[in-house]
């Protein structure tokens, strides 16, 4: 069996990392997202809550203006995304992998046996997922959703190239399938494209 990738991008509470640990069950596979953090914080020498910090707060325009000469945040989460992107790649270049988040799409583009793939649900699936698996009040689930959101796609903008989409093979509605059921249509999909 050749080695493979499948990167996996998602919308906040559209269920996307369940599926993907779902996917990596199914196909035998490494299944990597927080260890990326871990690993990042460890060759940085900083703590994972301000490698976290600072993936979430480099995009924001507020802090561009802050530092518009590359100083403080905005360089700190150059050099957090330096790591994590050969992180990402001497995983790929190690075995076959789901790597969630992180511009992995963009920064596997070249990657010979690639499948992106990107989770999103409707407002309402996604609402419903915040309140009844991760415990938030609706009030605090949508502004959550809504800063995630944000703060994904900016993050995306910055270091991905644009739009999520650009690079994305599959887009799927996990609101339709739920999990077992995404991550059986993906892991299908993902032994054809792979010949698996």
């Amino acid at each position: 069996m050749s080695r493979y990738v499948i990167t996996l991008s998602r919308d906040f509470a559209s269920m996307g990392r369940s599926i993907a640990k779902e996917l990596a069950a199914r196909m035998g596979c490494e299944f990597y997202d927080r260890d990326i953090v871990e690993q990042t914080a460890r060759r940085m020498g900083l703590r994972v809550s301000e490698i976290a910090n600072n993936e979430e707060a480099a995009h924001n325009i507020f802090y561009r203006r802050i530092y518009p000469l590359g100083m403080g945040i905005k360089s700190m989460q150059d050099e957090i995304f330096a790591v994590q992107k050969n992180i990402i790649q001497d995983l790929a270049a190690r075995q076959s992998c789901i790597i969630v988040g992180r511009c992995a799409d963009e920064v596997l583009k070249d990657q010979p046996n690639l499948l992106n793939v990107h989770i999103f649900a409707p407002t309402e699936a996604r609402l419903k997922n915040c309140v009844e698996k991760l415990e938030m009040d609706e009030e605090t689930a949508r502004r959550t959703m809504a800063r995630v959101d944000k703060a994904r796609a900016g993050y995306h903008r910055v270091y991905g190239g644009g739009d999520v989409r650009v690079n994305c093979h599959v887009m799927l509605n996990s609101a339709e399938f739920g999990i077992e059921g995404a991550a059986a249509l993906l892991e299908g999909i993902a032994r054809q494209k792979f010949s698996l």
